[in-house]
């Protein structure tokens, strides 16, 4: 009597959760390391790098040697399209900003979720019955998230964290701070930062217990940023940041009674670059854009959409044909300019192929050691402060970013290059849960 009634109560639950027999009793947690190229873990002697943990993953899970990102090599629309399976055309973060020309939203990011056309891996963890949990992944505010501390700032002052607190999820910023200590400030991302996250995913996922929890780390992409790809700056905060990657694997294998599946990923590679392209500047000498006596922007037929190695042209007018000729016209007499540092130049049908700026007249990519300026009066090229840049076309091998994954059930071996839109098909195949608006497919099948 007792089996058939553990049996009834069994096809009670099937019935009123469908999804209940998906549940993953292994925890999945991703942890992505902003700006991680992939040879400094593949090639870690190489580079000198002491890195145990990262380097743990390739010699006992699987991993690829490059992943081709989305278009373009930036931060927010990329961790977007790792956890949709799509690319930014059809998810809807399009850049780190909205476009914005009069800058009337004061600096403002993609910090919000219902900006995601898509379904996410948490909705599909979620409507499978399985904790979610998240620490500072882009793109949080309002997410369907169990266990949510945002990513947000505004002003870079203390307040910035009561906004996270109010945003996130109600409590859990108060009780983790009570535990383990002060949060950083909203908009530092230092190694120093990272090493007060990592507690606050740590104690997430011991004491909450999350089957999907996604973690973000931006030490190393601000080192690179600052002293440029291979810097030894770079290569100190990337040891650092290994360090937590052990941490938070040991607090996912005593939550998961000595079983977990760890994901580290990035979000794209790094260029160095001294010289910057301002193609507002040629728009403006090109007529299809106006400044102020002030230099502030006055009017615009045509204007650059600023994305570090890569720039969206927009038109105010799509049906503008006369503005749309003189743009490409302008933009051809930079590219074919001799050391113009064009690498590229696509029209929109092209971008959208690429899955890219949707509504962009034209998209450009700078060549290795230029990066695009935002400036309305300078001149076009000019001397830059040197450091690191991202933004580019995916194509480029330098834009590469990471995936290396490991727990029960992942068979070791060399995945090859893979692209973006896979990782969120192959973790949700992990979870036992549904994505079938992914583009993407399973890698480890």
């Amino acid at each position: 009597m007792k089996k058939a009634a553990l049996g009834f109560i069994l096809l009670i639950s099937l019935a009123l959760n469908p999804f209940a027999s998906a549940q993953t009793t292994v925890p999945v947690v991703l942890i992505s390391i902003d700006g991680l190229k992939p040879d400094y873990v593949l090639e870690a002697d190489k580079h000198g790098l002491k890195i145990p943990n990262l380097r743990r993953l390739v010699r006992e899970g699987a991993y690829s040697t490059g992943v081709t990102g989305a278009l373009p090599t930036v931060t927010y629309p990329s961790h977007t399209t790792m956890v949709t399976g799509v690319a930014p055309s059809r998810h809807g973060i399009l850049a780190n900003s909205p476009f914005d020309p009069y800058g009337k939203n004061m600096s403002g990011w993609y910090w919000y979720a219902e900006d995601i056309k898509m379904p996410t891996l948490w909705d599909a963890a979620a409507n499978a019955g399985i904790v979610t949990a998240s620490v500072d992944w882009p793109v949080t505010v309002g997410a369907n998230i169990r266990y949510n501390i945002v990513q947000y700032w505004r002003a870079e002052t203390p307040d910035d964290k009561k906004i996270i607190r109010a945003l996130s999820t109600p409590g859990l910023f108060n009780e983790a701070e009570a535990a383990v200590g002060p949060y950083p400030e909203g908009n530092d991302y230092t190694v120093a930062a990272d090493k007060r996250r990592a507690a606050f995913m740590a104690y997430v996922i011991e004491k909450k217990k999350p089957g999907f929890i996604t973690c973000y780390f931006s030490g190393l992409d601000t080192d690179q940023h600052d002293a440029g790809p291979y810097s030894s700056k770079a290569f100190a905060g990337l040891e650092e940041i290994d360090s937590l990657v052990g941490l938070l694997r040991a607090a996912a294998e005593r939550a998961g009674g000595g079983r977990a599946i760890v994901c580290v990923v990035s979000d794209h590679g790094f260029i160095q670059t001294d010289k910057v392209i301002n193609i507002n500047s040629a728009l403006r000498e090109a007529g299809l854009l106006t400044v102020d006596d002030k230099g502030k922007l006055k009017s615009w037929r045509a204007i650059g959409w600023y994305a570090g190695g890569s720039i969206a042209v927009m038109l105010a007018n799509k049906d503008d044909a006369e503005a749309r000729e003189k743009t490409r016209e302008a933009l051809k007499r930079l590219a074919d300019a001799p050391a113009s540092g064009i690498h590229r130049v696509i029209e929109s049908s092209e971008a959208a192929r690429i899955g890219g700026f949707p509504d962009a007249a034209f998209v450009l990519c700078a060549s290795p050691g230029y990066r695009f300026g935002g400036n309305l009066t300078a001149t076009v090229i000019e001397a830059g402060r040197a450091g690191g840049t991202h933004g580019y076309f995916p194509e480029l091998k330098e834009m590469d970013a990471s995936f290396f994954i490991a727990g029960p059930g992942i068979a070791p071996g060399n995945l090859g290059r893979i692209r973006m839109i896979d990782i969120a098909p192959t973790l949700a195949r992990l979870m036992k849960v549904k994505l079938p608006t992914a583009e993407g497919r399973n890698v480890l099948e």
